[in-house]
């Protein structure tokens, strides 16, 4: 995915492994190598290479109003300033904050900026019972998430993930180089759990339990491609041996 294209769009169910897929992103982009002793990536990967990376996550916590959006953005550009080392110039605009901040993290390293937005949309979804709330967290998110496509130049590769999928021409009109990959079927296993997973991962919990009932409750998920379990459930059956709808 990194090799072959820059800019992507992943949608997936709650609690289905997005945000771990965001950290792992994060931690080989900034070629922190040792998390990945004995890993596929371990040998496959340039780890010389290091890139600056921008983390934005809208998961914690409810925005009720437009301010507390800006606020909420404003803050998260503060964490990524202090990680980077750098200092945004005109720092009560958010999205010019955010075009500096990427500008500057590119020239203080030499290295082009991973962006990584996780829950993408949660600002909107919290808020679909108050359309015109929703309307204007709608509008700052696309004020926001233009810049990353003004900021071509600086970008090396970047994804967003979240639930829904809201077309192109509402929350996107200013980024329209996202590749969706949502239904591809060659990322249809990139979240959740395989059978292969479960036999090579928790190869030790399973004697006694009845695989036939596993898949029947858990191993419903399929985005054209190989067919995944639930991580959640998984794990949490895996727990207490109870077949639930967690």
């Amino acid at each position: 995915m990194i090799d072959q294209g820059s800019y992507y769009f992943l949608s997936r169910p709650r609690r289905f492994g997005k945000s771990l897929l965001i950290d792992t992103l994060a931690e080989l982009l900034a070629g922190n190598q040792k998390l990945f002793e004995g890993l596929y990536c371990f040998d496959r990967w340039n780890w010389s290479v290091r890139y600056p990376v921008i983390r934005i996550s809208f998961g914690g916590g409810m925005l009720r109003e437009a301010a507390e959006l800006d606020n909420k953005v404003r803050s998260l550009l503060r964490i990524n300033q202090q990680a980077l080392g750098v200092t945004c110039r005109e720092p009560d605009n958010v999205a010019d904050c955010f075009a500096d901040l990427i500008a500057q993290a590119h020239a203080q390293t030499g290295q082009r900026v991973v962006v990584l937005v996780d829950e993408y949309d949660k600002p909107i979804l919290d808020n679909l019972l108050r359309p015109d709330v929703a309307r204007q967290m709608r509008d700052g998110l696309r004020n926001f998430y233009s810049v990353i496509k003004d900021s071509d130049a600086h970008i090396r590769f970047a994804i967003l993930t979240g639930v829904s999928k809201f077309s192109k021409v509402s929350l996107f009109s200013g980024l329209n180089n996202l590749k969706d990959i949502t239904l591809e079927a060659r990322y249809s296993a990139l979240c959740g759990y395989t059978e292969a997973d479960l036999d090579a991962v928790f190869a030790p919990e399973l004697p006694g339990l009845n695989r036939a009932h596993m898949r029947e409750w858990y191993n419903g998920y399929n985005w054209l491609g190989e067919r995944v379990y639930s991580p959640f459930d998984v794990l949490l059956y895996l727990g207490s041996h109870q077949l639930k709808p967690y």
